[in-house]
């Protein structure tokens, strides 16, 4: 009887007893669910333009991080640093970007036209493990400290009296989860209401039609790589302001699975959904049902909760439900 008042009654009771403590947790996994949206939203980008899962987005998030650090450091070595050298190196990081989505679709992706998609998945097996070794070997195994100062993101709380308490709101939370909804909502009009995101449906539903109708692959896949190569980038730049910049945060980024399976494989709306469900989640099951196990729900809950939707809803949320006759 304890244990079930200590599951299903404690944790509400602490509730409506300590409202503040609630609001500091649900805003602390909306900023993570935002963030795990913005992730999950460049695994989205790369679905719907190829119908194949792209496993080295969560590596494109680590490196496109450390080349933005990695080019200020080299500017401030040679004596140009400050706000000026930092989106400089912001540009070039973006340019980087492009470049690996050229060479992406030249070297992996045009050679495996109307291949199996499961060629395609595993081929991205190899580009995740090529970032990984060529990132190392080019900026090193240590963790870098993002240049938030330079790119004037903000450092500090606000600290609001509310609900008998008192909520902090780190200024850089506010920052990141802003400039995250504006470019999921950014892109997402993107999908529905261009030329360039029609053809990107287009050429999901099918490479052979795609290209019967005048849509260029090559075209398409550079676009929406380079695309999912910018998400990462911010990405990288919000997490790592919040952390460090390290390969450790491959770790976050698998958050995005989870997420995925819970909104759907192509839906940016499904995307966003799936982020906040579990950023509240597993904010609120760490802070209240926590230590009933000892901790660590954080670091699990996710994966268990997207088991539930396999198990039950495979489609997620807002993916199409597949049916095959035979």
């Amino acid at each position: 009887m304890t244990l079930l008042y200590s599951i299903f009654v404690d944790p509400f009771v602490q509730m409506v007893q300590m409202p503040d403590l609630l609001a500091q947790t649900l805003w602390e996994g909306l900023v993570s669910g935002v963030l795990y949206a913005l992730i999950a939203l460049g695994f989205v980008l790369i679905f719907k333009a190829s119908g194949v899962f792209n496993f080295a987005q969560g590596i494109m998030v680590v490196f496109s991080g450390l080349t933005l650090v990695g080019l200020y450091e080299k500017f401030a070595a040679a004596g140009f640093s400050g706000p000026l050298a930092a989106f400089t190196a912001l540009a070039l990081a973006v340019l980087v970007m492009l470049i690996l989505a050229m060479v992406i679709e030249r070297t992996v992706l045009r050679p495996l036209v109307n291949q199996p998609d499961i060629i395609l998945f595993m081929a991205t097996f190899g580009v995740t493990y090529l970032l990984i070794g060529f990132g190392e070997m080019v900026f090193g195994g240590d963790p870098k400290q993002m240049i938030t100062d330079q790119l004037f993101l903000p450092r500090g709380a606000y600290d609001v009296a509310m609900l008998g308490g008192h909520v902090s709101f780190q200024k850089i939370d506010i920052a990141a989860t802003v400039i995250a909804s504006l470019m999921i909502a950014g892109l997402a009009i993107f999908f529905q209401k261009t030329r360039i995101g029609r053809a990107l449906r287009a050429v999901a539903d099918s490479h052979k039609a795609a290209l019967s109708v005048g849509i260029s692959l090559n075209q398409i896949w550079v676009i929406v790589w380079f695309a999912a190569g910018v998400v990462a980038l911010v990405t990288g730049i919000m997490w790592g302001a919040r952390s460090d910049v390290s390969f450790a945060l491959q770790i976050v980024a698998l958050k995005a699975f989870p997420v995925l399976i819970l909104g759907g494989f192509t839906s940016v709306p499904g995307a966003i959904v799936g982020g906040l469900i579990i950023g509240i989640g597993e904010k609120l099951g760490e802070f209240y049902w926590g230590p009933l196990v000892g901790g660590g729900i954080e670091s699990w809950l996710a994966y268990v909760i997207a088991l539930l939707f396999l198990l039950y809803r495979p489609q997620g949320l807002f993916g199409d439900k597949i049916i095959e006759r035979i």
